[in-house]
């Protein structure tokens, strides 16, 4: 095993006005969830709520489950170093939002809202079968 160190983090989907609030580091050029790290022996519902109160000051009385996201992630961000945009759903699917497959995820829940589990191997899957349907409509 390369290296056995893994996080759990939570994200939080927050919906105003039919647009998606998204983070963006002041120093790159994508997108992606507020939210962060669930602390050893938080519950994952609980550790949304505090880094969405530490990152907005936001009270957040309902929660939904709405899928897993499974990804590697190469940096840690820094609160410091965050804005905070609405994203009107357009403009959300053309932006580079990581995780790529949880950005994919989130665009097919808000049409079906089945809960989901996205990883860069369902998505490859995913593209796989939709790519092959248009090859063989029959089937």
């Amino acid at each position: 095993m390369k290296n056995s160190n893994f996080e759990v983090c939570v994200r939080g989907i927050i919906k105003k006005n039919g647009k998606i609030l998204v983070c963006k580091r002041k120093d790159k050029d994508y997108y992606f969830f507020p939210g962060g790290h669930v602390e050893f022996g938080e519950q994952a519902e609980d550790a949304l709520r505090r880094e969405l109160k530490e990152e907005l000051n936001l009270s957040i009385k309902n929660i939904s489950f709405i899928g897993v996201s499974e990804n590697i992630y190469q940096e840690e961000s820094q609160e410091n170093h965050i804005d905070f945009f609405f994203l009107d759903k357009e403009k959300f699917s053309k932006e580079k939002i990581l995780p790529i497959a949880l950005r994919k995820a989130i665009i097919g829940w808000q049409e079906d809202k089945k809960i989901f589990w996205a990883s860069k191997n369902e998505i490859k899957e995913n593209l796989r079968k939709k790519s092959q349907k248009r090859k063989n409509p029959l089937f």
